[in-house]
């Protein structure tokens, strides 16, 4: 989710800070432990219980987090450099998720006609982002959320974020030992916990939603891109009103390109 959406995804989350309580960001290490101590305060006062606070308290400073923040370049790619480079080529990653719809159309079908969102859409993004669940990240989703929400370069964006996993930890849908990619990323299509709280989704109907859980993650995209105004049963090319959506999942133009163009292909 972009920044510029921080003011209402805290307000619907409940979890604005009041500026009595914000705690001191820092730009290393050396003010990790009392941003914590200072943040266990901001957390308590919004609602989260012991689970979450004893996943806090355990946090470690993400050290790769930070080098990977700090070294982003940014999608800059011609379309076909990065189709090349993220997909191998549009046929070829097509099949592959055609065969992956192939075990399941009946689930991909009944989430169609729940949100009205294409077997195709959906699984261009999950391959894209995970390889299919292959690559679902290696760093602990709690550390690596709070590390950013700490940092003083995008303190304000990760903060509700934070807040979030921590409230997942609470209600067991995140595990404080749960890895995922570098900014706290999450499952099958690297939801991050404000955006998991908010449009997670039970796909498989066993009564909670996980994640790492395919069935959960593929409901939730699904759910996160109706709300956000897919309009069922239209075109998804570019120029449409459904391509535009797709800018708020991926904000990269090629990233919006890529899913279009490869979801026009799995059937």
């Amino acid at each position: 989710m972009r920044p510029t959406l921080f003011r209402s995804l805290a307000f619907a989350l409940g979890l604005a800070a009041t500026p009595a309580l914000a705690a001191q960001c820092g730009n290393d290490a050396s003010g990790w432990e009392r941003w914590k101590q200072q943040f266990a305060q901001e957390a308590a006062a919004a609602g989260i219980g012991q689970p979450g606070l004893q996943a806090l308290a355990g946090a470690s400073y993400a050290r790769r987090t930070i080098a990977a923040d700090r070294n982003q370049k940014g999608v800059r790619y011609a379309l076909d450099d990065f189709i090349r480079i993220r997909l191998g080529s549009i046929d070829g990653f097509a099949a592959q998720a055609t065969r992956r719809l192939d075990q399941n159309r009946a689930f991909f079908n009944s989430l169609e006609q729940r949100y009205g969102v294409p077997a195709g859409i959906l699984l261009a993004i999950h391959g894209m982002e995970t390889g299919f669940g292959r690559n679902m990240g290696s760093e602990n989703v709690v550390s690596s959320i709070l590390t950013v929400a700490y940092d003083c370069r995008r303190s304000e964006f990760f903060t509700p974020h934070a807040l979030a996993a921590l409230r997942m930890v609470d209600r067991g849908m995140l595990s404080p030992s749960q890895s995922g990619a570098a900014h706290g990323e999450l499952g099958h299509t690297q939801f991050l916990p404000g955006n998991a709280m908010r449009y997670g989704a039970d796909g498989n109907g066993d009564g909670r939603v996980d994640f790492y859980n395919m069935a959960d993650a593929m409901a939730s995209t699904a759910n996160f891109l109706r709300q956000k105004g897919w309009q069922p049963g239209q075109p998804f090319q570019e120029g449409t009103p459904n391509f535009r959506v797709l800018n708020e999942w991926n904000a990269a133009t090629v990233y919006q390109q890529a899913i279009a163009l490869s979801a026009a292909k799995i059937n």
